[in-house]
C-alpha cells in the first residue's frame, strides 16, 4: 500500500481544510520524511486522519461513533478525513465524514459516513460503517492494530520504543 493523497477538515487543532499530496516529488525522491512541529501543531492529527479514513478509528480515541466525537475541532459543525491509497497500481479512495445537525457547532451529532471506492471508476465498494473496516482489512491485509504498529508509532509508543530493550522492540 502506498499513500497518494490525504485531505482532512476540522480535526483536532487542524481547523479548516488541509491537503497533503504524497505523490509530490519532495516525498517520492526522499523515501522517508518526518512530521515535526511544536506540541499541539497537529502532527498526530495527520496520522489520526489516515487511520480515520481507513478504519473509522484513531490510536488516541479509538472508534469514533455517532454519539461521541472528540476529534471534531471545537466550534465547528463538521469534520472529514479522506485518503487515496494505491495497491498493485489500483487506486482507492477511503472517505470518512461526520457532521452535526445543520452543520452547527452545538447541533446533535448525526451518523457517520464511511465509504471505500475505486478512484478510476468512482464505484463504491463498501459504504456501511459496520463493514468498511473489514473491507479495508481485506484490501490492505492488516487490521487496525497491525496497521498502526507497522506504519506508525504514536508519540507515547515511540518514546517507549526508544527506551525498550532491543529484544522487546519487536512488539512495537
Amino acid at each position: 500500500m502506498r499513500l497518494i493523497e490525504l485531505r482532512l477538515k476540522n480535526l483536532n487543532s487542524l481547523k479548516g481544510e488541509w491537503h497533503i499530496d504524497f505523490s509530490d516529488p519532495a516525498f517520492l525522491n526522499e523515501g522517508i520524511f518526518a512530521i515535526t512541529g511544536q506540541t499541539g501543531a497537529g502532527k498526530t492529527t495527520i496520522l489520526d486522519a489516515i487511520c480515520l479514513a481507513l478504519y473509522s478509528q484513531t490510536p488516541r480515541l479509538g472508534d469514533i461513533t455517532g454519539s461521541t466525537n472528540e476529534i471534531m475541532t471545537q466550534g465547528t459543525g463538521e469534520c472529514s478525513a479522506e485518503v487515496i491509497i494505491e495497491i498493485d497500481s489500483k487506486r482507492y479512495q477511503c472517505y470518512w465524514y461526520q457532521h452535526r445537525a445543520h452543520k452547527k457547532a452545538k447541533g446533535n451529532l448525526l451518523p457517520i459516513k464511511h465509504e471505500i471506492s475505486e478512484v478510476q471508476t468512482g464505484k463504491i465498494l463498501e459504504e456501511k460503517k459496520s463493514k468498511t473496516s473489514a473491507y479495508i482489512q481485506n484490501l490492505i491485509g492488516m487490521d487496525f492494530n497491525q496497521f498502526t504498529r507497522s506504519i506508525m508509532l504514536a508519540q507515547g509508543s515511540f518514546a517507549a520504543f526508544l527506551k525498550s530493550d532491543i529484544g522487546d522492540r519487536a512488539r512495537f
